[in-house]
């Protein structure tokens, strides 16, 4: 199959969602990336084209496929076979967003093949739909900070698009599954106990959305949801936490469900940051990221003209 058969490209940054107390509804972008080279073809295929995504499925029960299918139904639609050359640096089960990064960049594909002209708010339902809240989603989708709420018929978001901040990850090389992560958590809190997480929470949103870094960061380090529960399964948090406070940083939470842990720190000073915690926690990788402002992004390829876009 030529490379002047291609004709479009989709590009979807990772996420992190929670952020200490802002379980399943606050979600910021990464800069880690999916992205799909799409071409024409006669029949479906996925081709892997880095080593985090060699496992994929390669046809049509790929998640990629079957979200964008799913789209597609809900329009009366059917979609054309292609051929979808998969490329990321997006880590699987660690916390940083790959799945979310698929499901959006799958609804973007049903999107373009079928031109259905859909709306960023049509796009945020399905993916919290299919993801269960809009968190993750929301951030790939947008870019920057969101806040949601995914409800049974319309997903809520106010956005923030530009966070000026530093992000420092610790990525360890094992997998935490979602639902084991799931598994560690109470079924239910006391009244008392729900009050007081959620105060934590509130307050983390409104440090958020005037920017007051530090307060963030405290309110990170109080989360009450979560992160006492998966320290268990993630023991490289507490420490993490420890050598970045000892750095300044402003605080340090899992991403996501983990076990990637995430630390933000004033704009400039991410790179020393990094290299400490890469000379503490040599068994992981270490990486200095940005919140991305923009989301999704496609670009479309006249016929015949062949580039090869990362």
């Amino acid at each position: 199959m030529s490379e002047a058969s291609m004709l479009f490209s989709i590009t979807v940054p990772g996420s992190t969602a929670n952020l200490g107390p802002g379980f399943d509804s606050v979600g910021m972008a990464l800069s880690r990336y999916l992205k799909l080279s799409v071409f024409d073809h006669d029949s479906w295929l996925f081709e892997a084209e880095t080593d985090v995504v060699s496992g994929i499925p390669s046809g049509t029960d790929n998640l990629i496929y079957q979200t964008a299918k799913k789209v597609a139904d809900d329009f009366g639609k059917t979609l054309p076979p292609v051929h979808v050359k998969v490329w990321s640096d997006i880590p699987l089960a660690r916390g940083l967003g790959s799945s979310a990064a698929a499901i959006v960049a799958a609804i973007e594909l049903a999107n373009q093949l079928l031109e259905l002209n859909m709306t960023d708010d049509q796009k945020l339902f399905y993916a919290s739909e299919v993801e269960g809240h809009p968190d993750n989603a929301g951030a790939s989708l947008f870019g920057g900070l969101l806040i949601g709420l995914h409800e049974e018929d319309k997903t809520h978001a106010v956005k923030v698009q530009h966070v000026d901040v530093d992000v420092v990850v610790v990525i360890p090389f094992y997998e935490v599954l979602t639902k084991d992560a799931r598994d560690v958590l109470p079924e239910d809190f006391s009244y008392k106990h729900a009050v007081s997480a959620s105060a934590v929470s509130n307050v983390l949103v409104a440090a958020l959305m005037t920017q007051n870094w530090p307060l963030v960061g405290e309110m990170m380090n109080k989360d009450l949801f979560h992160q006492p529960y998966r320290t268990m399964l993630v023991p490289e948090l507490s420490k993490v936490e420890h050598v970045a406070s000892l750095k300044g940083a402003y605080g340090t939470a899992l991403s996501g469900a983990g076990p990637t842990i995430l630390t933000l720190v004033e704009k400039g000073k991410g790179e020393a940051l990094k290299e400490q915690l890469a000379q503490n926690f040599p068994h992981c990788e270490v990486d200095l990221l940005t919140v991305p402002v923009e989301g999704v992004v496609v670009q479309h390829y006249p016929v015949n003209q062949v580039k090869n876009v990362l």
